[in-house]
């Protein structure tokens, strides 16, 4: 049998390999054989057990010493505070797993030798990040809700890291994972790097723009870089409308090969596509603040 600490290590990949979540250890769940397949564990290895005779109960119960020695391996990483154990994650996601901490997605990255800057860019659900996105998701919209800040944003700390990336997760889960504008929906082979979709704020952070849902679109590269610059905005019925420089532009620009890619933006005056819960829909003063800010160009960013 691998020692626990090797089976420890290995844990921690698998879980950042599978967006920060594992099944509870069952008997019968795939995980149990496909991690003995990944220390090339024998079929005797494998079916190796210890019995234990309850003679009051007239029963013997059989312990499996590979299934126990994972549950111990994820245990000694729950009480170094590295995953959060399947009774925790119960509560937050109705679902008996172990998920990844911050702490253990930090070990993780450390093993894995990926740096640091790069966690802004993962769609791993470690159980802090999930926590909050799901708040975001549930928060009630106030009467008198304003898409700006008023507090000046600190953007070093760890708790503002968290609050990005939850509001990226809670933003691109509402659209379902699509371009607003587009409907483009397409994940990455390589798993950590999943969605090509990305959180838009619609007021940017560099004018205070809030971290909520209703600052908030899910816009592939493209459609959020060219929503950021101006070349469209939206009107109060969430219709997309133009910069008409569009039309203007020299024949070889806005192409993709000989497809003019700009000029789709001008054929689609339709509406976006919105989340299926209108309470998650953009705030109209923030889409008015993008349209005489940000449009075309006016003093945008």
């Amino acid at each position: 049998m691998p020692h626990r600490a090797d089976v420890e290590r290995y844990l921690l990949k698998w879980l950042f390999d599978h967006n920060g979540v594992i099944k509870e250890f069952g008997s019968r769940e795939s995980v149990v054989a496909e991690l003995a397949d990944k220390f090339h564990l024998s079929e005797e290895q494998k079916m190796a057990y210890l019995e234990t005779i309850y003679r009051k109960e007239n029963r013997v119960k059989k312990a499996y010493l590979w299934h126990r020695l994972l549950f111990r391996a994820a245990d000694s990483l729950a009480n170094q505070g590295f995953v959060r154990r399947p009774t925790q994650a119960l509560k937050l996601t109705s679902r008996r797993q172990w998920m990844l901490t911050e702490k253990g997605l930090d070990k993780a990255l450390r093993i894995k030798k990926i740096p640091f800057s790069e966690k802004e860019r993962l769609s791993i659900k470690s159980f802090e990040v999930e926590r909050l996105a799901r708040k975001i998701k549930k928060e009630i919209k106030p009467k008198n809700y304003s898409p700006i800040s008023k507090k000046k944003k600190i953007r070093q700390s760890k708790r503002i890291n968290i609050r990005n990336r939850a509001f990226r997760q809670a933003v691109i889960e509402a659209y379902d994972h699509k371009c607003a504008v587009c409907g483009l929906k397409i994940s990455s082979p390589k798993k950590p790097y999943q969605w090509e979709v990305e959180a838009a704020h619609i007021i940017p952070h560099s004018s205070n723009g809030k971290d909520d849902i209703w600052n908030g679109l899910s816009l592939c590269r493209f459609h959020h870089w060219s929503f950021d610059v101006g070349w469209y905005s939206f009107d109060e019925k969430y219709c997309i409308v133009v910069f008409d420089q569009l039309s203007k532009l020299p024949e070889k620009m806005g192409k993709f090969w000989n497809y003019r890619v700009m000029d789709q933006l001008s054929r689609r005056r339709n509406n976006v596509q919105l989340p299926k819960q209108a309470k998650l829909w953009p705030d109209l003063s923030a889409i008015k603040w993008h349209r005489e800010n940000i449009f075309g160009g006016s003093n945008g960013e």
